[in-house]
């Protein structure tokens, strides 16, 4: 816009240049189009001083002027973004500077917007009350808003500056918003794969492509830092996978014409798939015996397919016995070599004594809310520790996980010393919490209203407090949390909750309600391994207990107070948490009752699942087996016992398998027997062996939907005392047994999951549910 403004000025500076001319061609011993003015006067000006308008021209009285030079004039008074206006005229002897004062902005304000609030909005921008208002400052501010739309996915904002005229050349500055939609991911088009199918692919990228749930869950919003993420991911994807020569030709994001969507591109070279081949040890460091380190091979021989997290392993076992060893400055070096013929790698791990580089210092950037040590925990190497390359780049893929940022990066700069490195952490804060208002339906629980709150990063310290409230037509639940996952700065997790419970089950004639505190602390116990231990106080009370209830259940209501200890191991070798293809976890769960309170019993729980995968991971299988004991001197309550059914075990009703109370009326004991008595007891016994498979169904992938297989066999028994039933109880174990089918509609979030099955095992007592809907993950 100055630049608009300087072309409208060109004629009367032309003009100004002939008058010029004019004056001083009388004047035959001066230079050619040369002149000297006596004086400078300023004239228009109301708020700025003349001195600093003359400052500006850079004209001074008795000095040779040129036209170039009152062209320059014109120009720096015009880059000043103080004048609307400028006139530079000479007159007898004198140059006269005729000047329009930009208005002063009165105030600033933001009309349109919604999904940016205005204090946001206004960190955006330049201009301020106060402030001179120019035309190019405006559009500058304007288009700073704009950038700010398209950070948060709306590349279809317009922003339209608008002034107010006021008194006193003063102006009201109002930006006109037009958010527009989020522009999400129309479609993610992965070129070059011929091995794993598009879908396959997608389900490994950060980013998701738009679906008819997009409104409802997932990440399909554009962004440029995710896109740099993804290619990794799908690099790490097929390296996982034996593919040593992957690349990512290109990625690339394309906007639309109509600006409400984007494609994402991919270009991808995958090659052929390698096995291991031979593997072996060699070392040029003094001191150091190649054959010490055989044994570590142990996760990388016998000829499996080529995995680059078992390679690292390797080297980070290495790495680390080699400094148990006192030598913190060697490094693992993988020489790998492929035959291309028999598409092995072969692999020799090279022990070589590094530079002796030290750790000078870590220096963090961009924190304005997290606390440095949230950052510096994330590093296994403080200042003065040997420097490890692999560990700097380990910690920067744990400070990105945290998800306190929205953007991060660790970088390497030289030291003081050639035997010092500066490490240099860059984050940019992100919002970390969240308030959720929203309701749902489901099968089980009919409709639900929810309101919680969460904060990831409370007061920067990476804590995360919780507070929930929901209430359905059979559940009422009150929950507040916390969670330290660094306590003392080391891999030791300390957290608690608060809870109250109660329910009012359609199939149950009675209510229960629990409200109870349980603080829990969990740290590393081996490479894979984890060990939880907890700590619950509870009181647990049943009531409102009907005519028609079983005297088992009568018997047991009441209030009770639990105190327990207990303790839980897994051991996760599964290739993802969230959607594993391949591997296995195991959990055991111990409780015991008793260190107070009225409850004395044992309880022990445990889970075996694994995965496996065929047709370039199309189809996924797993395997799960649980079971469960209960025992206790003085008896079990229903709130205590196990139940089975429902998601648990598809094809029944929740709680319609195991122990039951049952009979019609004339047939039940006295004094009910003019009642009729159908209540499920529980059981101290459970196991369930649950077959699932999930794989395409060849329906076109942007609608994310795909198919399912399973079947679950297993039983519910074993109760202390049936002397109170109405009827006759069997409680002994019966082999139940399910198969049925299901559908996923994948979104980002988790899909949902729709069960269809038949029961193909049951006692007649059993409560039969073929249909159920659920929203979890793919297993």
């Amino acid at each position: 816009m100055r630049q608009r403004r300087w072309m409208r000025a060109i004629p009367r500076v032309f003009f100004m240049v002939a008058l010029l001319l004019a004056l001083v061609s009388p004047f035959a011993g001066q230079a050619q189009g040369v002149v000297t003015f006596s004086r400078i006067d300023v004239a228009g000006n109301q708020r700025i001083e003349a001195d600093t308008i003359r400052s500006y021209a850079g004209i001074e009285s008795g000095q040779p002027v040129t036209p170039e030079d009152l062209n320059l004039a014109v120009r720096r008074l015009y880059d000043s973004g103080l004048f609307e206006n400028v006139d530079v005229m000479p007159e007898a002897g004198r140059l006269v500077i005729t000047v329009t004062e930009n208005p002063t902005i009165n105030q600033i304000a933001f009309e349109g917007n919604s999904s940016i609030k205005d204090e946001v909005l206004l960190q955006a921008i330049h201009l301020r009350p106060r402030l001179a208002y120019s035309v190019a400052a405006a559009e500058q501010d304007a288009q700073a808003i704009i950038d700010a739309y398209r950070q948060a996915g709306r590349y279809a904002a317009q922003v339209n500056p608008v002034i107010i005229r006021q008194s006193d050349n003063r102006v009201d500055l109002v930006f006109e918003v037009f958010e527009g939609r989020v522009t999400q991911i129309q479609r993610i088009n992965i070129v070059g794969n011929e091995v794993y199918s598009d879908r396959a692919l997608r389900r490994v990228l950060e980013s998701g492509q738009a679906n008819w749930l997009s409104f409802l869950f997932g990440n399909v919003s554009y962004d440029q830092d995710r896109l740099e993420v993804d290619k990794e991911r799908l690099r790490q994807f097929y390296l996982e996978r034996g593919y040593v020569d992957f690349q990512v030709d290109s990625a690339s994001a394309e906007l639309l014409r109509e600006r409400n969507g984007f494609f994402l591109n991919f270009t991808v070279t995958e090659g052929p798939r390698y096995d291991f081949g031979k593997m072996s040890v060699s070392s040029s460091a003094p001191g150091l015996n190649a054959q010490d380190f055989q044994p570590l091979l142990a996760p990388v021989v016998g000829g499996g397919v080529y995995n680059i997290k078992l390679v690292n392993r390797v080297i980070d076992r290495m790495t680390y016995q080699a400094g148990q060893q006192g030598y913190a400055f060697v490094e693992i070096r993988p020489q790998v070599t492929k035959n291309e013929q028999t598409h092995t790698v072969d692999i020799n791990f090279q022990l070589v004594e590094g530079n002796r580089v030290f750790v000078e210092r870590i220096d963090i950037t961009g924190n304005t809310r997290t606390l440095d040590r949230v950052i510096r925990r994330q590093f296994d190497v403080v200042e003065g520790d040997a420097f490890n390359s692999r560990e700097i780049r380990a910690a920067e893929d744990r400070i990105r996980g945290l998800g306190y940022f929205k953007t991060s990066s660790v970088q390497v700069r030289p030291g003081s010393t050639p035997q010092q490195a500066l490490v240099h952490v860059q984050v940019e804060e992100q919002p970390t919490g969240s308030l959720n208002l929203g309701g749902a339906f489901s099968s089980s629980e009919g409709l639900t209203a929810q309101v919680s709150i969460v904060e990831r990063n409370f007061l920067g310290r990476g804590q995360t407090v919780s507070g929930a409230i929901s209430a359905s037509t059979q559940n009422q639940n009150i929950e507040f949390g916390f969670t330290e996952p660094a306590l003392f700065d080391r891999d030791l997790l300390a957290g608690f909750n608060l809870y109250f419970r109660e329910t009012d089950y359609n199939e149950q004639t009675f209510q229960t309600s629990t409200y109870g505190f349980e603080p829990r602390i969990g740290f590393p116990v081996s490479e894979n391994g984890r060990l939880t231990l907890r700590y619950r106080i509870s009181r647990d009370d049943i009531y409102e207990v009907a005519d028609d209830t079983s005297l088992v259940i009568i018997n047991e209501q009441g209030a009770e107070w639990m105190s327990a200890v207990g303790a839980t191991y897994s051991y996760d070798r599964r290739n993802s948490v969230v959607d594993p293809t391949a591997g296995f976890i195991l959990t055991l769960s111990e409780d015991l009752a008793g260190l107070g309170g009225d409850v004395q019993q044992t309880k022990t729980r445990g889970t075996a699942r694994a995965y496996t995968s065929y047709f370039e991971e199309a189809l996924v299988l797993s395997a799960e087996l649980e079971g469960g004991m209960i025992y206790s001197q003085d008896g079990t309550r229903i709130t205590e016992r196990f139940n089975s059914g429902g998601d648990s075990f598809r094809g029944f009703a929740r709680n319609g398998i195991g122990p039951r109370d049952k009979c019609d009326i004339g047939e039940c004991l006295a004094p009910q027997q003019d009642l009729s008595v159908d209540e499920a007891l529980g059981g101290n016994f459970y196991s369930v062996l649950r077959l699932d498979a999930s794989f395409p169904l060849g329906l076109p992938e942007q609608y994310g939907i795909y198919g399912g297989v399973f079947s679950d066999w297993g039983s519910l028994w074993g109760l202390d005392d049936v002397d109170g039933s109405m009827g006759t109880v069997d409680d002994g174990f019966h082999m139940r047994g399910s198969v049925g089918v299901s559908i996923f509609v994948d979104t980002a979030f988790a899909p949902l999951r729709f069960n269809y099955a038949i029961p193909i095992e049951r006692e007649p007592y059993d409560e039969v549910e073929r249909f159920r809907f659920t929203l979890q993950t793919r297993f």
